[in-house]
C-alpha cells in the first residue's frame, strides 16, 4: 500500500438496510429503540433515511417490494447485520425485552470474549447486536 493511502484515516461505518417501507421502518426505530428519524424526502414517499441515535447511525434505502433473505441459522451463532458498541446495555435489555413488537433472538448473555449481548431482529429481519464490555 502507498504512503499516501496509509496517511489517510477511516473514521466510521454506517449500516445501510434496504427496506421495502422507509416510513413503518423508521417508526419501529423510533418507538422501539429511541432513535431519531431524518427521512429524504421530508414526506412521503420516501426515498432514504438516516436514523440516529447517541453516536450510532443507520441507514434505510427503499426498495419496493424488497425482502431480506433470513440467513441466520445459516451459521453458528447466527448472521448478524449490525454489532452496536454500547454502555447500558443491561438497561437497554431491560426495557424492551417486554415490548410488543419487539423479536428477541438471543436474550442478554455474556459472551466467552467479554462481551455483554443480546440480539434482535428488526421487522425487516436484520439483526441488531447490541454489546458491552464486562
Amino acid at each position: 500500500m502507498s504512503h499516501a493511502a496509509l496517511a489517510s484515516r477511516l473514521r466510521t461505518t454506517t449500516p445501510v438496510f434496504l427496506v421495502a417501507d422507509i416510513a413503518t421502518t423508521m417508526e419501529w426505530y423510533r418507538e422501539k429503540l429511541g432513535f431519531q428519524a431524518d427521512p429524504f424526502p421530508p414526506s412521503p414517499p420516501y426515498a432514504f433515511c438516516i436514523l440516529r441515535r447517541d453516536d450510532v447511525e443507520i441507514f434505510l434505502q427503499q426498495l419496493d417490494g424488497y425482502r431480506k433473505l433470513d440467513v441466520y441459522q445459516q451459521r453458528c451463532g447466527g448472521v448478524w447485520d449490525a454489532y452496536i458498541r454500547m454502555d447500558g446495555v443491561r438497561d437497554l435489555f431491560n426495557t424492551i425485552s417486554s415490548m410488543d413488537g419487539v423479536e428477541l433472538i438471543e436474550p442478554l448473555h455474556r459472551q466467552p470474549y467479554g462481551q455483554w449481548e443480546f440480539e434482535l431482529q428488526d421487522p425487516n429481519g436484520y439483526v441488531l447486536v447490541f454489546a458491552e464490555p464486562s
